[in-house]
C-alpha cells in the first residue's frame, strides 16, 4: 500500500505551479541567467579576424567539432568570451574531488562540515583560475599560429586571457546563483544549455545532407531512431538501482521505544554518472584539438602518427575510450562517490545492518562485492552508449553530432531538474495542508462562555 507521500507525489499536477509562487520566481530567474550565457556567447574576444575565423572554423577538423565545441554552446566556434565555457570548472572540481579520496590531509577537510566544504570550494576556484590561465594562453597562442589575429603579440595574449579567464568565473558565478537561488544544479544546465542550443544547427544540417543526396533517407530515418531509443535505454539505465536490504533494531529513542525497522539502501547502476564519458572524451580529443588549432597534424610526424591511429573512428580510438571509460566508472564510484567503508562505518553507528552480514568490515567487503557486480553492467551501459554514436557516425558518415556524451548529460539534467520542481511542489503542497489544519483547528478550540459559578 501506497505511503501518504506517494499518495500525494502522484496526486501534484503542473496545474500546481500557478500556485507555487516560489518556485516561479525560481524558474524565471534561472532562464534569465541562461539567456545570459547565451548572449554572451555571441560577444567575440577583442582582437580576432572575423573572416579567417569563420573560413577556419568551417575547415576545422571534429576535434573543434565534436566534444569541445559542444560543452561551450558553440562559442569556441565564434570565439566568444565564454568559448573556454565551464570545462575549467568541472576539470577543477573532479580533480580536488579526486584529491580528496586520496590525500589524508583533504580527506580530513572533507569531515569537518560546512566550514571543510567552504575550503574545498575555494581551493575548486584557484584550480579554476590556474586551469583556465593555461588554457587561455594556449588558445592565444595557436590563433596567432592559425593568422587569426588582427595584432598578434603579447598584448592581443594578454587581452585574449583576460577576456577568457573572466567569462569562465563568470560563468561559475551564474552557475552557483542558479544553485542557490533558481532550479536544478547551475553548472549542469549551463552545460545542458549549450548541448540544446546547437541541436537545431545540427539538425539543419543533417536534413540539408539528406536534401543533397549525401545521406540516404534510409540512414536519417535510422538516425532518428536510433536516438529516440538511446534515450530511452539512457532513462531506464540511470533510474535503475539495486535495493540493499538495511535492518535496525529495536531502540529506544528518549522514553519511547521504537519497534524494528527495514529499509532499504539504494545502489545506483551507474553511481558514476556522466563524469568517467567526460573524462576519456576530453583525454581522447585533445591530440585532435591541438593538431586543429596549431596545424602541426600535417607537419609533425609524431602528431600524424598519433591522428592515424587515436582518431575518431579509428579501432584503437574506439578501444581506449571503452577501457578509459569502465576505468574511471570504477575510479570514481569507489574513490568519491560511494565508499563501501564509509557507509559501513556510517551503517554501525546507526545501528543498521544488512542481515546475515557482520556490521563493520565484512558490511564493506559485502557492499564491495555488490557494487563490483553492479558496475560491471552500469560501466559497460556506459561504454555502449558512448560508443554506438562513434560507430555508426565512422561506418555511415553521419555528420549530425549528438553523440552518448551529450544524451547523458542532456537527460541527466532533465530528470534531475524535474525532480527538483516535483519536490518544490511536494514542498508547496505540504505548506497548504498544514495552513489549512492551523485554521481547522483554530475553528475547533473556541470555548463556549460559562456562566457564573454557583456557590
Amino acid at each position: 500500500m501506497a505511503s501518504a507521500v506517494e499518495q500525494m507525489a502522484a496526486n501534484t499536477s503542473w496545474a500546481a505551479l500557478g500556485k507555487a509562487t516560489d518556485l516561479r520566481n525560481r524558474i524565471f530567474f534561472t532562464l534569465g541567467l541562461l539567456v545570459v550565457y547565451r548572449l554572451g556567447t555571441y560577444i567575440p574576444v577583442p582582437g580576432i579576424d572575423g573572416a579567417a575565423l569563420r573560413q577556419f572554423m568551417e575547415q576545422a577538423g571534429q576535434g573543434i567539432g565534436g566534444m569541445v565545441s559542444m560543452f561551450t554552446g558553440g562559442a569556441l566556434g565564434r570565439m566568444g568570451i565564454f568559448a573556454l565555457g565551464i570545462m575549467p570548472y568541472i576539470s577543477a572540481s573532479i580533480i580536488v574531488q579526486l584529491l580528496g579520496a586520496m590525500v589524508p590531509a583533504l580527506e580530513q577537510m572533507k569531515k569537518e562540515g560546512e566550514q571543510g566544504r567552504k575550503k574545498m570550494n575555494q581551493y575548486t576556484r584557484y584550480g579554476t583560475v590556474f586551469l583556465a590561465l593555461f588554457q587561455a594562453y594556449g588558445l592565444a597562442v595557436s590563433l596567432e599560429a592559425g593568422d587569426l589575429a588582427h595584432d598578434p603579440g603579447w598584448y592581443f595574449r594578454a587581452a585574449v586571457v583576460i577576456t577568457l579567464v573572466g567569462g569562465t568565473m563568470f560563468l561559475m558565478w551564474l552557475g552557483e546563483q542558479i544553485t542557490a537561488r533558481g532550479i536544478g544544479n547551475g553548472i549542469s544546465l549551463i552545460i545542458f544549455v549549450g548541448i540544446v542550443a546547437e541541436i537545431p544547427a545540427a539538425l539543419a544540417q543533417f536534413f540539408s545532407s539528406g536534401r543533397s543526396g549525401a545521406v540516404s533517407p534510409a540512414v536519417i530515418l535510422g538516425a532518428i531512431v536510433m536516438v529516440v531509443v538511446v534515450i530511452m535505454f539512457v532513462v531506464f539505465m540511470e533510474r535503475a538501482l539495486r535495493k540493499i536490504t538495511i535492518q535496525y533494531p529495536r531502540r529506544q529513542v528518549g522514553m519511547k521505544m521504537t519497534e524494528a525497522q527495514s529499509s532499504h539502501l539504494p545502489v545506483k547502476v551507474n553511481p558514476a554518472g556522466v563524469i568517467p564519458a567526460i573524462f576519456a572524451s576530453s583525454l581522447l580529443l585533445l591530440p585532435t584539438t591541438i593538431a586543429t588549432f596549431s596545424h602541426s597534424g600535417t607537419t609533425s610526424p609524431i602528431m600524424s602518427t598519433i591522428l592515424a591511429y587515436f582518431g575518431p573512428g579509428q579501432p584503437l580510438y574506439l578501444l581506449f575510450f571503452a577501457a578509459m571509460i569502465i576505468f574511471f566508472a570504477y575510479f570514481y564510484t569507489f574513490n568519491v562517490s560511494f565508499k563501501p567503508d564509509d557507509v559501513a562505518d556510517n551503517l554501525k553507528n546507526q545501528n543498521g545492518f544488512i542481515p546475515g552480514i557482520r556490521p563493520g568490515k565484512r558490511t564493506a567487503e559485502h557492499l564491495e562485492y555488490v557494487v563490483n557486480r553492479v558496475l560491471v553492467l552500469g560501466s559497460g551501459y556506459l561504454a555502449l552508449v558512448c560508443l554506438f554514436p562513434e560507430f555508426l557516425r565512422a561506418q555511415f558518415a553521419i555528420p549530425f553530432y549528438f553523440g552518448g556524451t551529450s544524451v547523458l548529460i542532456v537527460v541527466s539534467v532533465t530528470m534531475d531538474t524535474i525532480q527538483q520542481v516535483q519536490s518544490h511542489l511536494l514542498a508547496h503542497q505540504y505548506e497548504g495542508l498544514i495552513q489549512k489544519s492551523q485554521l481547522r483547528g483554530k475553528g475547533k478550540t473556541k470555548t463556549k462562555r460559562r456562566g457564573p459559578a454557583r456557590r
